[in-house]
């Protein structure tokens, strides 16, 4: 028998809902390729642990970059292997639902439906992220009030004001958590002269990183390698340090919710204004970003309950309910 699914792709993870029995997959979006022979090796967690650890020839990589398919035969394969995992042994080709970023171009939503086809799908509908986190955090995007969601994945944020089952204003910028990382990488480089991956980037932004002051007596320990002797080196690292690494992208991040807020018609503004956003993705789980954001516009701002899933459970949701959520889908 053929089942459904809902597939949110994301740049940083990849979650797997199936109608009937809820997320049955939420593994990081990486994907390890022998360069010669171009097979798989690994995918998900095990892909990620090789990442920055592997000989010339094996490649780890993010196959999407800043929401969109950056390789299209990647993306196929790792479709493939995902719809083997979740159900094997099935025949059937499933149906799936896709949550894509609003940014990506018309080009690019047409490649992700071609890599789903290729990739064993019978029918491939298409939902945009916002609206997928809208319903899965059960806000009521069918009622003549405002609903805004800012969705800060690891390649894009995504600020959406929603009203009447659509989306009446939108801001995207593909700047997401990994720039994050990147900030901290280079800060440690330009400051420390120390080189560290992008895996120990993220560790450090775990520890101590934050958008706004909150426990300033943490510290991190950050070894890496010293680029004028190439020897060993650790040094020590604060909040305050971090904050201001990152300060650019944060700010990047806060400028597109304020760009939301005041393309929105001036009912809907004043909605958003007495009710709140609410905060959801990977990325908006970086401690005190909520203050931050609510600090600089002057709205409460509330992270949701499971930031990463909810994306997916609202795609999951239109799976169970397709007729009442129909509205939701792309075009074919």
């Amino acid at each position: 028998m053929a089942r459904d699914l809902a597939i949110d792709l994301g740049t940083a993870n990849t979650l797997v809902y199936e109608r009937g029995r809820g997320i049955v997959l939420n593994e990081p979006t990486v994907i390890a390729l022998n360069r010669r022979t171009h097979e798989v090796l690994a995918m998900g967690h095990d892909a990620w642990q090789m990442m920055g650890r592997t000989p010339s020839d094996i490649v780890a990589e993010r196959p999407l970059r800043h929401g969109a398919v950056t390789d299209f035969e990647v993306t196929q394969r790792m479709l493939r292997l995902l719809l083997s995992r979740v159900r094997p042994g099935r025949f059937g080709r499933p149906r799936l639902v896709l949550c894509v970023p609003t940014a990506i171009t018309e080009v690019e939503r047409r490649a992700v439906r071609e890599a789903a086809r290729r990739a064993g799908a019978h029918e491939t509908f298409l939902i945009e992220q916002p609206m997928a986190a809208a319903i899965g955090c059960g806000l009521p995007i069918t009622e003549p009030t405002a609903s805004l969601v800012v969705d800060v994945g690891g390649g894009t944020t995504e600020t959406a004001l929603i009203s009447l089952g659509d989306i009446v204003a939108v801001d995207a910028v593909r700047v997401g958590s990994f720039d994050i990382d990147a900030a901290i990488q280079a800060y440690v480089r330009r400051e420390y002269r120390i080189a560290v991956g992008e895996r120990t980037a993220e560790e450090i932004k775990l520890a101590i990183g934050s958008a706004w002051p909150l426990r300033e007596d943490l510290k991190a320990e950050v070894r890496g390698r010293d680029l004028a002797t190439g020897l060993a080196k650790t040094v020590i690292l604060t909040p305050a340090e971090l904050r201001a690494a990152t300060e650019d992208v944060v700010r990047e991040i806060v400028e597109s919710v304020k760009v939301c807020l005041g393309n929105a018609p001036p009912e809907l503004a004043n909605d958003v204004i007495g009710e709140g956003l609410n905060l959801v993705g990977g990325g908006g789980m970086l401690p005190g970003l909520d203050q931050r954001i609510a600090n600089d516009i002057d709205v409460p701002v509330q992270l949701v309950d499971n930031p990463l899933e909810c994306v997916v459970l609202g795609a999951g949701q239109c799976l169970e309910n397709p007729g009442a959520l129909h509205a939701v889908f792309q075009d074919e």
